[in-house]
């Protein structure tokens, strides 16, 4: 995928940049943040435009106000820019892109090239973390390993960035890293690197209308070992279109976004934020020329969604997921529902938690793409039913038309038990 070199050429040419961020500022204080939309912290939920991004404040304020909470990836030079805008960012060094040569340099270099950045960036508090590599193959894994080590050394407070491959990565190359599976390579991920998070990218939404086959499986693999290893995860998702998939729509972001939310992740990242100069990359929500398309707009009122469902949502653990009445290969249906009796009116995907007193919740969405279905659930304990509304974060009845889901729309919903 280009995804890694569209990244790796931005960067390299802020390497020639003079000059270092040295600044210390005290901690960004909620209510100093200029406007009131980026009301969740990246320690609770990541929502992350997959961009290199400059250090130009029209447009870091534009990523804030489109309900964004980390920048992106910026050099040392921007964390004031980044700072001022009431983001943090994950900082970028193409010294500490560890690929090619870089993975085989010896520990007391690895050590001198983390010292040297992570100086240069003090504790300034916009920092979130440091980027290392993209989509490695299993391979780089122990190389990988002593780098991140290195950060946390260096810099315990601030996250060493690593994401990984989809699933529909080649099964041939998978053997060639001396792998069963896709599962065999985000179990030695987590084993080897011991990552504080699990970071993925699939692109599933094609132009042709259809989803890609493998969206869900990969999901499930996630989750299973996020859960299994206590970790959160992050999905990255398309907010552009390129090669041939689907051109940005709100069904497509309200899609992408709550059936992360549903199999229970802890942040969504969108490739990308700005559209690359090459091929047929297109709506991303700035264009090459640095203007807002209408993808903008679609992208941030399902960022202001988010923003209000997390204040809830991250309280809750996930304890199942199912699919109903259509269940894709290696998902499970129905039957296996922790909490519901029964649900119909469309085709779901639901997630379900358990809130801080074990009270049943449930993210259910609609997996149709182009309908919006009216529905009905029963669960299998007795209560009245509420949602928590994603335009307030308030708890309000579940009635009315509250029952309808557009398309590609998730609901959560609470069980006040009788």
């Amino acid at each position: 995928m280009l995804k890694g070199f569209l990244f790796l050429t931005g960067a390299a040419v802020l390497f020639f940049a003079a000059g270092c961020a040295k600044k210390q500022k005290p901690v960004i204080e909620p209510e100093k943040v200029p406007t009131p939309l980026c009301q969740v912290s990246p320690k609770d939920f990541v929502i992350l435009p997959w961009s290199w991004v400059p250090a130009e404040s029209e447009i870091l304020e534009g990523i804030r106000e489109c309900g964004f909470n980390l920048a992106g990836f910026v050099n040392p030079e921007a964390l004031d820019a980044v700072y001022d805008a009431g983001l943090q960012g994950i900082v970028s060094d193409p010294q500490c892109h560890v690929h090619g040569a870089h993975l085989s340099l010896d520990d007391a270099e690895i050590e001198r090239r983390v010292r040297a950045l992570t100086d240069r960036c003090g504790t300034h508090p916009a920092r979130y973390g440091y980027y290392l590599r993209d989509e490695p193959p299993s391979t780089d894994y122990s190389n990988l390993a002593r780098w991140a080590n290195a950060f946390r050394k260096a810099d315990p407070d601030a996250l060493p960035y690593i994401n990984l491959f989809p699933n529909y990565v080649s099964l041939d190359a998978m053997k060639s890293w001396d792998l069963t599976g896709y599962e065999d390579y985000i179990e030695k991920f987590v084993e080897i690197v011991k990552p504080p998070f699990i970071s993925y990218d699939h692109y599933a939404l094609m132009e042709d209308g259809t989803l890609r086959y493998g969206y869900f499986q990969n999901l499930e693999t996630v989750r299973a070992a996020a859960l299994k290893h206590n970790l959160p995860f992050w999905n990255i998702v398309l907010s552009n279109s390129h090669f041939q998939y689907a051109e940005p729509s709100p069904a497509g972001f309200r899609f992408q976004a709550y059936t992360t939310l549903a199999y229970g992740g802890r942040g969504i990242s969108y490739f990308t934020y700005l559209s690359p100069e090459s091929g047929n990359y297109r709506l991303a929500p700035l264009d090459q020329f640095h203007h807002k398309t209408p993808t903008w707009d679609m992208l941030r009122n399902v960022n202001l969604q988010i923003q209000k469902l997390v204040p809830v949502y991250i309280q809750l653990k996930s304890v199942n997921v199912f699919h109903h009445p259509e269940v894709p290969d290696l998902c499970r249906g129905l039957d296996t529902s922790a909490h519901v009796k029964s649900i119909e009116g469309g085709n779901f995907v639901v997630g379900e938690f358990e809130g801080p007193e074990k009270e049943p919740y449930i993210m259910v969405v609609n997996k149709d793409l182009h309908k919006s279905f009216p529905f009905g659930v029963s669960f299998k304990e007795t209560g009245d039913i509420y949602m928590i509304n994603p335009y307030t974060g308030n708890t309000v009845p579940w009635a009315g038309e509250n029952n309808w889901l557009a398309a590609g729309q998730g609901m959560l919903l609470k069980l006040k038990k009788k």
